[in-house]
């Protein structure tokens, strides 16, 4: 796995070719900011070389996690590379500078948020209508890439001027399709195995992955840690979240702290739209991409057939909108204009103002728009551009003609007001309505501040810059990014515990995945080395038996063996038959010598006659000899060669024997060791899992404990800030009991003036109706009862101011007292949906170990079943082999035998005379050179019989 490459190092080529060498300052100018957010910042500019007006988009990957930032933009420019659709935005480049990225894509005027935030009031459903087709068929691009955006929301869905709609901000897109991680906005959320932008935004990555947190979030996209993939339908939940944004203002769980609202996605239903005004097609389509299970929820593809984005709309509805929203926003900017002008002409004519009426107070706030005045993001001198800016060009297009003078004599002629340091604020002041108006030469934030020119050199910078964001818009972004600071603090540390747990996770299953291929190789190698041995076993049990099996010449040493004691039987004959011829003969002629009567010649025929005779039965004698030893010969050949085939056939079922009951003993063996090998695999497998489910459950643990920490320390945040803000009202109590006390004085002081109108009417009619001498006596009562009537009105003033104190303070307890019940009610609620939801997670839990645990059970049961079904299949496969080879065997056999018995039939040999031969043995005198199993086997076949 290789390691993330060091922030900003362009060692890597392919790194390095994701960056224009170029020095950005030098190509852009005119920057001024019109958005704003944890990543840094966003800025309209123009190209020098082509007056292209387009939008930079400032990160910095310095300071604190500065690998991950690298990793962030890396990825970003990777995914802008790879998009190109009319509902996306247009990538133009990204260039380096001091530790920022300075990524360009093409300017839009705002989104749909920004939409929302001007008429301060829900879109018709026809623009919501052509909003969300424009976004769908963006989105639908993307899933038929592959990719995922996981961050769809009002403030991802940009507007141009001629009205198209466009997808943008890619930091938590997906190239790959399923995903895993925890990301996106919990109101819209995506989570990556990881999770967040805007305060309820948090990011949890997987290295190259992160996203905002919000209520927009997708249940499996939450849960997607716990419960594995996710697709392009989480895009579809999103975008069905952001159309009740766009219908109701705010998307739903919007008030509510982010992690309760993830926690509340995952348990409850899904969100409806509340209203009962909007059509059912616009219902219908709400409920389709809200439904909780994925495999329920329409893709984009499907969703783009929609009755609710395919019912007939004028062409121009956008722009008509977008029309309407420059309109509001020039006359938002008047409202702003004209106050701070009012207040410059106070100032510079009457000194520094003290206070702004109540009526303009109240007038500003019910314009939705928030002053920058004394704004502490309004005094870098030149950084009041980027907001100061962010209004239409076409702002206060009715002012008058003396207006604008006298703006610009107190501008260009009061200087000492201006540079005064107790009115440092006002020089900024000067200058944002200035470049409010387009009469200042616009610059780079960071360049000092030029002298106020005539407003018509500039007009023309008016055509170039418009936008649908309101001055206050930035500003208040800005602030409440320094604001949320602590709780992005917070969510920022939560993301690293998750980042972390998923290392540990992938770590410990990458470790323990090694271990069982290490294990699996071991355990084959050990199964491989065995079948190596018992094949070598078997091929030289095969040559044995191919060397004993050798029986060509043992016939012929046989047959040798009886021509020489034939030979030796036949010479001992002649030699017999020469004695006796010889002793015959002597015999004879005792005989004829003993006859003298008998003539000589007769004596001499005679003994002629009788050697022929002798000769003659000598000669028989020994024809018949050599026929017996023919015969004998044949016989003992025959019954040799019968002897030869009984006993091969013997040998073969002996060797066949052996090789059966060899391949047997191997089989055994090697069951034995598969059965081992299952044994071995079943206890690491059980021991790794235990190993995973207990770490899941100590990151689990620590997960939950680090949740009920981050709560308690917003409770207590929540508390702390209810706490300040009391403080902060009793000390303006005061002040609100001064302007009480002045009214109330005001009102006794006009009964004081009637009385005193009734008191000289009644005056003048008394007088005029008595005697003049009675005059005094009536003037005198008169004027004790006007007395008594205003000490009775004095006291009554007294009691009014004292009865109005103690109401007023009496009501601000109560009012705070109520708001502290009402939070510690609201964070007992998130407490206990928190609690409820680690309850549901832990029991989730549970149940997956016990479902994993149950699913390796039967996993290595059916495997085991299987083994001990093959090793059965194998000993009765190896049993019918065992049969059949024996049978096979028998049968040739048999064969053999029966055609050799015939064979010997033919030649005049009966099965009895092979059988039983003139002796049951071998003789002593066979040759020692016959192998002794042939002697074992023939006296055994003999025995037998």
């Amino acid at each position: 796995m290789s390691t993330p490459s060091r922030a900003g190092s362009l060692k890597d080529p392919e790194i390095a070719n994701l960056f224009f060498k170029e020095d950005p300052e030098k190509l852009f100018t005119d920057l001024r900011e019109i958005g704003h957010g944890s990543f840094g910042a966003v800025y309209f500019a123009r190209d020098v070389q082509t007056t292209e007006v387009v939008a930079i988009k400032k990160m910095s990957y310095s300071g604190k996690q500065s690998n991950e930032k690298w990793q962030d933009i890396i990825k970003e420019v990777r995914f802008l590379q790879r998009i190109q659709h009319p509902n996306s935005i247009q990538y133009k480049g990204c260039y380096l500078r001091e530790h920022t990225a300075w990524l360009v894509m093409e300017y839009c005027l705002g989104s749909a948020s920004d939409l929302l935030e001007v008429h301060k009031k829900p879109l018709q459903e026809i623009e919501i209508a052509a909003i969300t087709h424009g976004a769908l068929q963006g989105l639908a691009y993307l899933h038929s890439h592959n990719m995922i955006h996981r961050d769809i929301k009002a403030g991802n869905i940009l507007l141009t001027e001629p009205g198209q709609v466009k997808l943008a901000d890619f930091g938590s897109a997906s190239i790959a399709s399923p995903a895993n991680s925890f990301v996106g906005t919990p109101y819209c959320v995506v989570y990556k195995r990881t999770l967040f932008g805007n305060p309820f935004a948090l990011r949890e990555c997987k290295c190259e992955d992160a996203v905002p947190v919000s209520p927009r979030m997708a249940p499996e996209v939450i849960l997607a840690m716990d419960e594995g993939q996710y697709d392009g339908k989480v895009d579809v939940w999103s975008l069905g979240i952001t159309c009740i944004e766009l219908a109701e203002r705010k998307p739903p769980l919007f008030n509510m702290n982010a992690m309760s609202a993830l926690y509340h996605i995952a348990q409850n239903e899904s969100p409806a739209l509340q209203s009962t005004e909007w059509t059912d097609y616009f219902r219908n389509f709400v409920d389709s991409c809200l439904q909780k299970l994925p495999q329920d929820r329409p893709n984009s593809e499907e969703l783009l057939k929609h009755a609710f984005v395919q019912r007939e709309r004028p062409e121009s509805v956008l722009v008509d909108l977008i029309q309407r929203t420059k309109d509001a926003v020039r006359e938002l900017d008047n409202l702003q204009y004209r106050k701070m002008k009012k207040i410059l002409f106070q100032e510079a004519t009457n000194g520094p103002v003290v206070e702004v009426p109540d009526e303009e107070e109240h007038g500003a706030g019910r314009t939705g728009t928030v002053s920058s005045v004394g704004s502490n993001q309004s005094i870098p001198s030149m950084s009041i551009s980027a907001s100061s800016q962010s209004s239409s060009v076409n702002s206060l297009p009715d002012a008058t003609a003396a207006d604008e003078r006298t703006e610009l004599e107190l501008m260009e002629g009061d200087h000492t007001v201006m540079s005064n340091s107790s009115v440092i604020h006002l020089k900024p002041v000067g200058s944002f309505m200035l470049q409010r108006r387009g009469l200042d030469q616009p610059s780079e934030p960071q360049s000092p501040p030029a002298q106020a020119p005539r407003p018509k050199a500039h007009y023309r910078n008016r055509e170039h810059f418009a936008t649908i964001r309101t001055a206050s818009l930035v500003t208040r972004q800005m602030q409440e990014h320094e604001q949320d600071s602590e709780l992005r603090e917070q969510m920022s540390g939560y993301k690293r515990m998750r980042r972390q747990h998923q290392k540990q996770l992938m770590a410990l299953e990458n470790k323990l995945k090694a271990e069982m291929d290490e294990h699996r190789l071991r355990l084959d190698k050990e199964l491989e080395t065995q079948r190596n041995s018992f094949a070598v076993e078997l091929e030289k049990l095969v040559k044995k038996h191919q060397a004993i099996k050798q029986f060509a010449n043992d016939e012929k040493k046989f047959q040798q063996h009886i021509q020489a004691q034939q030979k030796k039987e036949l010479s001992s004959f002649q030699e017999s038959q020469k004695r006796e011829y010889k002793l015959r003969k002597e015999q004879l002629k005792e005989e004829l010598s003993e006859n003298q009567s008998t003539p000589k010649k007769e004596k001499q025929e005679w003994l002629s006659k009788q050697k022929e005779n002798i000769q003659h039965f000598q000669a028989e004698e020994g024809a018949n000899l050599l026929r017996r030893q023919r015969q004998y010969l044949d016989l003992e050949c025959r019954c040799f060669k019968r002897r030869i085939l009984i006993a091969r056939h013997n040998v073969e079922q002996d060797l066949l024997r052996e090789e059966l009951n060899k391949r047997q003993t191997q089989k055994d063996l090697e069951h034995a060791m598969l059965l081992r090998h299952h044994e071995s695999m079943q206890e690491l497998e059980f021991r790794q899992l235990n190993s995973v489910q207990r770490m899941r459950a100590d990151l689990i643990r620590v997960q939950h404990q680090t949740e009920l920490t981050n709560q308690m320390e917003y409770n207590k945040r929540r508390e702390r800030e209810l706490r300040r803000k009391h403080v902060m009202e009793v000390r303006q109590q005061p002040k609100s009991l001064k302007s009480k006390e002045l009214q109330i004085k005001k009102q006794f002081q006009d009964t004081c003036k009637i009385q005193t109108r009734q008191y000289k009417a009644l005056r003048n009619h008394l007088l005029e109706s008595t005697p003049k001498a009675d005059h005094k006596a009536v003037l005198k009562r008169l004027k004790e009862e006007q007395t008594r009537k205003l000490a009775i009105l004095a006291e009554q003033y007294d009691h009014s101011i004292n009865d109005m104190l103690s109401t007023q303070a009496l009501r601000l307890d109560e009012a705070q007292e109520a708001e502290c019940q009402v939070l510690r009610m609201q964070l007992q609620q998130e407490l206990e949906l928190l609690n409820a939801y680690q309850s549901k997670i832990k029991m989730q839990t549970d149940a997956q170990h016990d479902r994993e645990r149950k699913e390796l059970e039967q996993r290595v049961s059916l495997r085991r079943a299987l083994l001990e079904q093959k090793i059965e299949e194998e000993m009765q496969t190896l049993q019918n082999e065992r049969s059949e080879r024996i049978r096979s065997l028998l049968e040739r056999q048999a064969r053999e035998e029966e055609a050799f018995d015939s064979e010997s039939m033919r030649l005049g040999f009966s099965r009895g005379a092979l059988l039983y031969t003139s002796f049951p043995f071998f003789p002593p005198s066979l040759p020692p050179s016959l192998p002794p199993f042939l002697l074992s086997s023939y006296a055994h076949r003999h025995v037998c019989m």
